[in-house]
């Protein structure tokens, strides 16, 4: 039944199935590997799984594009839950393997970035070939098309592979956040600690534009917590926004946002209101909070009623 399917960025050994085994619901659920982020958001467009789980952002790398884009076109999805995972690898190898044997080395394209030092001092001979996740890096390393993989450790006893060195990353604290992502449905209530994400596009280029997008949210004291423009693929220098700020579609400084990006956009895809994993309350100014906002429209009633 695909009620009971989610699919996530495979094969199995993933640091997305890592992060969706963290979610309560996925004990109940059947999880299904896919070979890319666009095959697992197909399966929930084609209504053969409740919902996907794939990577959006790194801490040293940023928006994975592949996500963002995905997200921006097509039938439209809509995000429910995020999820952070600390992320270090592991240098995996076929049993037998030292360190001097390893001439070339592979993993997705965004763990090149968080071991490109590592690299730089322990293999500064090895090649790097990119694989289409860490997981499917340890399977070539297991078929002998390359010498090792990064990769979670957890990974290793998957694919019979040794975890040569581990705890490998360049930056402390590294994390990698997931989302996952379901049909457009009602949002969740609302917790205090949400977060609310779009897809903008601008009506016309012209001097100021973004500047006007972004005061819709400066003006209601909304924190914008990721901007990333992405080419629309209509032409050179045309690009659409993907937004990611505080709050949710239900506070009130929030929906004025939405309204007012609604009103000088082209187009505004909702992706969705949904929890914040870090369970971060937003700073709400006293003149944004939902009471000011319902002050303010019951001062206006009572002017065009007469009674000021």
């Amino acid at each position: 039944m695909s009620d009971s399917r989610y699919t996530y960025l495979g094969p199995a050994g993933t640091f997305t199935e890592a992060a969706l085994r963290t979610l309560p619901e996925a004990a109940t659920r059947e999880l299904v590997p896919m070979v890319s982020v666009p095959a697992a958001l197909d399966a929930v467009r084609a209504g053969e799984a409740a919902g996907a789980l794939v990577p959006i952002e790194n801490s040293v790398e940023g928006g994975v594009t592949t996500t963002i884009d995905e997200l921006a076109t097509g039938e439209p999805l809509t995000i429910y839950r995020e999820v952070l995972l600390p992320i270090a690898f592991a240098l995996l190898v076929r049993p037998g393997t030292a360190l001097s044997d390893v001439k070339t080395v592979t993993g997705h394209p965004v763990a090149q970035p968080q071991v490109r030092k590592w690299l730089a001092r322990h293999l500064p001979d090895a090649v790097w070939e990119s694989a289409a996740s860490n997981a499917d890096g340890a399977r070539l390393v297991q078929e002998g098309r390359y010498d090792g993989a990064f990769a979670g450790e957890f990974a290793a006893a998957t694919y019979g592979l040794e975890p040569l060195v581990t705890d490998i990353h360049d930056a402390n604290n590294a994390t990698t956040r997931f989302v996952l992502v379901g049909r457009p449905a009602r949002p969740a209530a609302r917790t205090g600690a949400d977060k609310t994400s779009v897809v903008l596009w601008l009506r016309e280029d012209h001097p100021g534009a973004l500047l006007e997008l972004l005061q819709e949210y400066t003006a209601r004291g909304v924190s914008m917590m990721r901007i990333e423009s992405r080419p629309t693929g209509e032409g050179i220098g045309r690009y659409c926004f993907s937004v990611d700020c505080e709050g949710h579609v239900t506070d009130r400084r929030v929906g004025e946002v939405l309204m007012g990006l609604k009103r000088v956009c082209r187009e505004v895809r909702f992706l969705g209101s949904y929890p914040r994993a870090d369970k971060v309350a937003a700073d709400v100014r006293p003149d944004t909070t939902d009471a000011a906002f319902t002050e303010a429209s019951d001062w206006l009633t009572r002017c065009l009623d007469g009674r000021v």
